[in-house]
């Protein structure tokens, strides 16, 4: 188990050795201790660790016991229990041991284990033990304020969050909505958070603390006025200006800008709030604004590749290769968080720019991620542009996805790879070869589904497709697919226009789905029917084939001037459709 990692058995038996294993103490003989021998006046002593001294001041007042045959096998319970996943098991007899022991540090693993297995009411009995072994631990009075916080226990919580605010008020006000779980978003909620703030009111944390839980229960103007108050007390201060923006953005793209506008032009430095200004810019598709935000946060923070990043997305959606290129080509050398990332905009970039052997290498530069999957496809797409298809198949089949999902979606790369050469009979190896691997994968079984249509094998498609359906019974494509199919290539009418209508419900304005609903309607010789749906289907998206099935109708129609019109008009866009073609020839208008 992922969380035993962090406390492995041999740590855990040191644990109890030092715990439980100093034997029980006895009447003795008196022990002459020499005293140290007095050191000349002015001579410095030992250098003294208050942390050390504190360790050990903690450590003399931990429970001394002797370490029996009963506490280690119920501790080597517990322990191999977790590391099976019997969590279950490994809680309870912790927290047997910690009632047992009343060792703070038993206690705590008890606590840490009853949260894992998801039991709060273990969790707070033994944080229970955990504080009463161990008053001072600061540690022990966090969890068990969020526990009682969690339970919706305010009256307990409220004055343990008192005594920790005490330590670090600052801090403590920063992270205190973190810690509220279930009460986050109450009345009850803010009302506890201010009156602990009460306490505090020259302290902008404390403010704010206040403004994070009104926001979260919906009270805007009251946040918006303890985020005022917090700026008299800190002007200039950024995350209660960055708070506010985002409570301004939440009705009004044109309030937040205007608040951070007339921030900035006060407090022209404070980065975190220009860059919010910049997206919010975005969000609202002022995009020139927004680049020239970017590049004078690039300009001011050079090194800072989070912006120089930003600026070089904005630029390539903007159109603007070069200056993409440059922004992502400079955060390379800012050590970005995903290089990666940037390897593969600079590829699109370079793209854009018709530098195809630049935009390659830069795709080469992805070696793993989220990125690595689609920087190899179109790695492999430049090969196939190049003239060099086979090099492009070897480059996907040699990839190695770091997960079952990109696996599959670098086989799905292989097999389009062939179809653009329309090697139809590789591709279906291909796809068969994928299914061995991972025959339950929805996405293959429909590609596989496709690749046999092509070869005839129409058994195959309707299994596959079948399959897909169990796996995603909302999936209208497949429903689309099949239906389509049976009514284009068999006599099973009925049954098509039952799997078509599945798909039409699941996806109403699909153009696709109405153009094979109309498809269906006219192959059962409904030709009226037809003609709305295929209509409907063109006006959403002037396809090819749409607008060869619906000059089809228009001809059967007697409407031949309209249906030779319009397949000649689509014809101009996409001269080498083959579907468009062979209707063509059918009909020789």
């Amino acid at each position: 188990m992922a969380f035993l990692k962090t406390f492995p058995l041999y740590a855990a038996l040191a644990l109890v050795a030092t715990a439980c294993s100093q034997p029980a103490v006895r009447a003795s003989q008196p022990v002459a201790v020499e005293s140290p021998a007095p050191q000349p006046a002015g001579a410095a002593g030992p250098a003294v660790d208050p942390g050390a001294e504190a360790a050990a001041k903690a450590q003399a007042a931990w429970p001394k016991q002797p370490l029996t045959p009963d506490i280690l096998f119920k501790f080597l319970i517990a322990e191999v229990a977790g590391q099976r996943g019997q969590i279950g098991v490994a809680q309870s007899t912790y927290l047997d041991l910690a009632r047992e022991t009343r060792d703070p540090r038993i206690a705590r693993r008890a606590a840490e284990m009853s949260m894992f297995a998801h039991n709060p009411a273990g969790a707070l009995a033994a944080t229970k033990l955990w504080l009463a072994a161990e008053p001072d631990s600061e540690t022990a009075q966090q969890t068990m304020a969020v526990l009682l916080l969690n339970g919706g226990n305010l009256a307990e919580a409220e004055p343990i969050l008192r005594t920790l605010l005490k330590k670090e008020p600052a801090n403590g006000f920063l992270h205190l909505t973190a810690v509220m779980g279930k009460i986050r978003g109450s009345q009850a909620g803010l009302e506890m958070v201010e009156r602990l703030a009460a306490d505090y009111p020259t302290l902008p944390e404390a403010h704010f603390a206040v403004a994070q839980a009104a926001a979260s229960a919906g009270r805007n103007e009251a946040a918006i006025a303890a985020l005022r108050k917090a700026d008299t007390l800190r002007p200039g201060w950024e995350p209660a200006a960055l708070l506010r923006a985002q409570i301004l953005d939440q009705t009004s793209h044109a309030d937040a800008l205007a608040f951070m506008r007339e921030f900035l032009a006060a407090h022209a430095e404070a980065r975190e709030v220009r860059l919010a200004y910049a997206r919010v810019l975005v969000s609202a598709n002022r995009f020139d604004e927004a680049r020239a935000e970017f590049a004078r946060l690039a300009r001011d923070f050079p090194r800072n590749a989070e912006v120089g990043f930003a600026a070089g997305l904005l630029s390539l959606q903007m159109g603007d290769a070069q200056a993409a290129h440059d922004f992502l080509a400079k955060t390379l050398e800012d050590n970005p968080r995903d290089p990666a990332a940037v390897y593969y905009y600079l590829g699109q970039a370079a793209e854009q720019m018709k530098q195809p052997e630049a935009a390659g290498a830069y795709y080469a530069g992805v070696a793993a991620g989220n990125y690595l999957v689609p920087a190899r496809t179109r790695q492999a797409a430049l090969l196939v542009e190049a003239g060099k298809p086979d090099e492009a198949s070897a480059l996907l089949k040699a990839t190695r996805g770091e997960n079952d999902a990109q696996n599959v979606r670098l086989i799905q790369a292989q097999a389009e790879v062939l179809r653009g050469s329309k090697q139809y009979t590789a591709v279906y190896a291909v796809l068969s070869d994928g299914l061995k691997r991972y025959p339950d994968s929805a996405d293959l079984l429909y590609d596989h589904a496709m690749a046999a249509e092509k070869l005839g094998k129409l058994d195959v498609l309707e299994a596959d497709l079948r399959r897909v359906i169990v796996l995603r019974p909302m999936d209208a494509q497949a429903y689309n697919a099949l239906g389509y199919t049976l009514a284009d290539r068999t006599r099973r009418l009925p049954e098509a226009i039952v799997l078509l209508d599945k798909a039409l419900e699941l996806s109403p304005e699909d153009p696709f789905i109405l153009d094979s609903v109309g498809w269906a309607q006219y192959r059962s010789g409904n030709l009226p029917r037809a003609q709305e749906y295929l209509e409907r289907a063109y006006k959403t998206r002037p396809d090819p084939e749409i607008a060869a099935h619906l000059g089809e109708v228009l001809w059967t129609r007697g409407q031949r001037d309209a249906a030779s019109e319009l397949w000649q008009s689509s014809l101009q866009n996409h001269p080498q459709n083959e579907v468009l073609l062979e209707t063509l020839h059918r009909f020789k208008p």
